[in-house]
């Protein structure tokens, strides 16, 4: 495989992952056609796991309904994450998996079994994903060869380096190479892209005013991470927040609910005033829709920002950056310290005795990378982005 520099331009302050362009060309399958599409009347994605996970999937939506705008398309996702697709313009129905035992899978299989899809594809290839795909009893369950329990599909799609004729592939070009491979136009690889609540965005709208920040430029801070070798240290994010402060922003900062001790350290570190705001999934997409500017970790709440039009500045650490940076559509610039051994798994560093990774990113080359944002930003005031 080649090192990160295959994948990176290099300037003497900052690595930056490019963002692929749109190519305005109209779009093509992978592919001849696997059966007539003239008979399929419900399409089922299934995609487990985490936010991220659901935003990344949102391209495929939309080139299913693109591609099939009089069939139903829904999406199998985990309960926690389902919010995050509300108002989705090419969702039909969002069917809800519950993080419990195999009695709650087991009612979901046969609801899945009494829904009558026609085409299941299975974009996750995890265990519980594969039984349920396998569970529809869809005339076409659709999924990749190198799959655990890929027998479990009757149609299995080669590898997605194939169909790409890439070494490598983002998870976005990787769903879309399931779809592809049937006779899907994906070529154009599509953006990711959420729906706003009206709702949401007037409860953002309100909370912004109470903290006196409804005409100011919002920067918004995510310092949380999934794993100790994906998470910035705070204080360098309270750095970041008083750059940023001198350049005309108002830092807000969010974290999951039991995340709070990480916003209060955050708070107590910087020498500005940063706002926190606890939010719902929706209020939290409203929020990167308001703001002019995301600085975060490699997370779920950097692909909603990416989803939703807002320039990004991304730090990694151990994620392989080539597949999982956020498929932005605004400027964007993802920072990282360039390891012989990154990317790895993730979950805890092997090699330092702390994720050296993340940690050895200095500030300077986050705040250089925001300057360079801002001068490619979009306008003042902000402007409706919703897709």
């Amino acid at each position: 495989m080649n090192s990160l520099r295959d994948i990176v331009e290099l300037s003497p302050q900052l690595r930056v992952i490019e963002t692929q362009a749109n190519y305005g060309l109209q779009a093509q399958a992978l592919a001849p056609p696997r059966w007539d599409w003239s008979e399929v009347r419900k399409v089922l994605l299934v995609r487990l796991r985490s936010i991220g996970d659901t935003v990344l999937a949102t391209p495929s939506l939309f080139a299913l309904k693109r591609f099939l705008p009089n069939v139903t398309v829904d999406i199998l996702v985990e309960n926690w994450v389902a919010p995050v697709l509300n108002n989705h313009p090419h969702v039909d129905n969002v069917v809800v998996l519950e993080r419990s035992g195999f009695m709650t899978r087991a009612r979901v299989a046969r609801e899945l079994r009494a829904a009558n899809y026609d085409v299941v594809y299975n974009l996750h290839g995890g265990t519980t994903a594969t039984f349920l795909t396998r569970a529809t009893g869809a005339r076409h369950r659709v999924g990749f060869e190198s799959y655990q329990y890929a027998q479990l599909h009757n149609t299995r799609a080669p590898s997605p380096l194939l169909l790409w004729e890439q070494q490598k592939t983002h998870s976005v070009e990787q769903q879309l190479a399931l779809l592809g491979w049937t006779g899907v136009p994906v070529t154009d690889r599509p953006r990711t892209q959420l729906g706003i609540s009206t709702e949401a965005s007037e409860t953002v709208n309100h909370l912004l005013a109470q903290a006196g920040l409804a005409d100011r430029k919002i920067a918004l801070i995510h310092p949380a991470a999934a794993f100790a070798t994906k998470q910035w240290a705070v204080e360098n994010f309270a750095r970041v927040a008083e750059f940023l402060t001198e350049r005309g922003f108002a830092p807000v900062a969010i974290a999951a609910p039991d995340e709070k001790a990480l916003l209060e350290k955050l708070c107590s570190e910087a020498r500005v005033k940063i706002s926190t705001l606890d939010l719902s999934l929706p209020e939290v997409t409203a929020l990167a829709a308001r703001s002019q500017l995301f600085v975060g970790n490699d997370s779920g709440i950097a692909h909603i920002a990416a989803a939703v039009g807002t320039p990004a500045v991304v730090i990694f650490g151990s994620s392989n950056i080539a597949h999982w940076r956020p498929w932005n559509s605004a400027p964007a610039e993802v920072v990282f310290e360039e390891m012989s051994c990154q990317p790895c798994a993730g979950y805890f560093c092997e090699k330092f005795d702390q994720p050296e990774c993340i940690l050895r990113v200095p500030v300077e080359r986050v705040t250089a990378a925001v300057d360079r944002i801002c001068r490619g930003g979009p306008p003042w005031p902000p402007q409706d982005r919703n897709p």
